[in-house]
C-alpha cells in the first residue's frame, strides 16, 4: 500500500469537513481498512490512532512512514474499535478531537476470494474479519435451522428466511461461497438477469452475525462518546439500514432529540444533559461519486459535535 489506498474511500470530502483535521489534532480512525481516511487526516497534519481487527490491514499500515516518526503520527491498534478507550489509555491518550467510523466489510476483504466475504469469485466460506474464531462455514454447517433463519431475517431482512434456512440445512455440508450462493438462489427461485442477486441478503446476514458487527457498532459509539473532548467531532459512515438505524437512534438519544409520544406510547423523557449537538442530517453520495465509485451507492454519513456534558455511561 505504501500509504496509497487501493480503493476509493466513501464520502471522503464530507468526512473531512465534519472532522476538521489540523496540525495538533488527535483523531481515531476506528476502521483503518486500506487507510483512505487516515491518509487524508495525516496529510492535514493530524495524529491518527487507527484501529482494525483484520491483521492484513494492520500489516499493510505498518509500512507507512508516519508510523516511524518520533513521535509517530500514525499509531496502529490491532484491536476492535469497541476497545478504543482502553487502547488509548494504554497509549497515554485520555481524549481525542475526532472519531471516524466506516462500518462494515472493506473493499479489500470483498475483493479477496480467499476471505470468503463475497460470491463473485468462489472461495472458502470464511467471512471472519479477525481471521480467528468460528467461520461462516462453522455457522451454516453447525447451527440449528431455526437459528439460521433468525439470523437471515434479523440481519439480512430476508423475508423468506425459513425457506432459505431449510435449504441450507438440507444441503450441508457447505464449504465454499459459491455453494452457499447456489443454495440460496435455488431456494428463492433466482433467475439470471434479475436486478439483484438474492444471495446478497444472506451473505450480509451471516457476515454480520459471525463478526457481531451491530454489537460492535453500538459499543463503538459508546466508546466514542467517552473519548471525545468537548467540541470533538464524530463522523459515522454506514452502508445499510440496520447500521444507520443504530447510529441515528444513538445520536437522537444523545442529543436529547427523542421522539414525541403518541396514544400508543408515552412521551419519552429527554436527555437532561445532551452529550452531542449539531447533529447533521443524513448525507449521501452525489450521483458523480456513485458513478465513479458504485460501492458508495448505499452509504450514509451522520456527524455530530461532542458537548461538555459527561458521557452517559462507560464504554
Amino acid at each position: 500500500m505504501n500509504g496509497a489506498a487501493p480503493h476509493v474511500p466513501v464520502l471522503l470530502d464530507a468526512v473531512l469537513a465534519a472532522l476538521e483535521p489540523a496540525p495538533g489534532t488527535v483523531i481515531v480512525d476506528a476502521t483503518f481498512g486500506a487507510g483512505g481516511y487516515s491518509r487524508r487526516l495525516l496529510d492535514a497534519g493530524a495524529t491518527v490512532h487507527a484501529f482494525d481487527r483484520d491483521p492484513d490491514a494492520i500489516a499493510a499500515g505498518q509500512a507507512w512512514p508516519e508510523t516511524r516518526e518520533d513521535p509517530p503520527r500514525l499509531v496502529l491498534h490491532p484491536r476492535r474499535f469497541s476497545e478504543m478507550v482502553a487502547a488509548l489509555a494504554e497509549a497515554g491518550v485520555a481524549a481525542v478531537d475526532g472519531v471516524v467510523m466506516d462500518i462494515g466489510v472493506s473493499s479489500m476483504q470483498l475483493d479477496q476470494p480467499g476471505r470468503g466475504f463475497a460470491f463473485a469469485s468462489d472461495g472458502p466460506l470464511d467471512m471472519r474479519m479477525e481471521q480467528d474464531g468460528p467461520s461462516a462455514a462453522d455457522f451454516v454447517n453447525g447451527a440449528p435451522e431455526e437459528q439460521i433463519a433468525d439470523v437471515l431475517f434479523a440481519y439480512g431482512e430476508e423475508r423468506q428466511s425459513r425457506r432459505v434456512a431449510r435449504a441450507i440445512v438440507a444441503a450441508r455440508p457447505l464449504a465454499t461461497t459459491g455453494e452457499l450462493a447456489r443454495v440460496v438462489r435455488k431456494a428463492l427461485g433466482y433467475h439470471v438477469g434479475q436486478p439483484k442477486d438474492p444471495a446478497t441478503r444472506s451473505f450480509q446476514a451471516i457476515r454480520i452475525h459471525i463478526n457481531a458487527e451491530l454489537d460492535e457498532l453500538r459499543a463503538g459509539l459508546v466508546a466514542a462518546e467517552q473519548l471525545l473532548r468537548t467540541g470533538g467531532r464524530l463522523a459515522v459512515v454506514s452502508f445499510h439500514s440496520l447500521e444507520d438505524r443504530i447510529v441515528k437512534q444513538f445520536l437522537r438519544e444523545a442529543s436529547g432529540a427523542v421522539a414525541g409520544g403518541s396514544r400508543h406510547l408515552p412521551q419519552q423523557k429527554a436527555v437532561t444533559s445532551p452529550t452531542f449537538a449539531q447533529v447533521s442530517k443524513a448525507l449521501r453520495p452525489s450521483e458523480a461519486e456513485v458513478t465513479s465509485n458504485p460501492r458508495s451507492r448505499s452509504a450514509t454519513l451522520r456527524a455530530a459535535t461532542r458537548t461538555v456534558a459527561p458521557a452517559r455511561r462507560a464504554a
